[in-house]
């Protein structure tokens, strides 16, 4: 999977036939359902289009994969109140707001997490104690308790989930 990418800065094709079968056009091979994953994993940008249609499948095939993980994995990252509430936002005035306030989040966590690995590292290296673990989990929570705040104005539900 490592020869994935392409050297251009042009996301990878693959075009999705009737039998559901995934072709990968920079590489001229199937891939699966698998193969996409990993190339997600490992930083590699692709599109898929219907092959008769040249309608774009991005979106569903990574929300394929996402489910797929979910199942298969036995971790799951998505708890049910957050896919519930995550529901609850389609067809709402607030929906168009949920996607960007969504991937900001997941940056910014991205970011920590990447922070949080690299203490780690540095206190594995000097067995040292790792400083800021318990601050930023705190910082995380709250930002995550905060989002959700956010999303639900005027306190809609009346109740606090805990």
């Amino acid at each position: 999977m490592a020869n994935a990418k392409k050297k251009s800065d042009e996301p990878t094709v693959i075009k999705k036939y009737a039998n559901r079968r995934l072709y990968d056009t920079g590489r001229s091979s199937y891939v699966t359902l698998e193969d996409l994953c990993e190339m997600v994993k490992e930083g590699h940008d692709f599109v898929v289009y219907d092959a008769k249609s040249g309608e774009d499948l991005t979106r569903s095939v990574l929300t394929q994969i996402i489910v797929d993980q979910e199942q298969n994995e036995g971790q799951s990252l998505l708890p049910i109140g957050f896919l519930r509430q995550l529901i609850g936002f389609y067809g709402d005035n607030l929906g168009p707001l949920v996607p960007n306030y969504l991937e900001h989040t997941i940056q910014t966590f991205a970011k920590n997490q990447e922070e949080l690995r690299q203490q780690i590292n540095k206190s594995i290296e000097g067995m040292f104690p790792v400083p800021n673990l318990e601050e930023i989990n705190k910082q995380n929570m709250a930002m995550f308790e905060n989002a959700m705040r956010m999303f639900r104005p005027f306190g809609a539900s009346g109740k606090e989930d805990k």
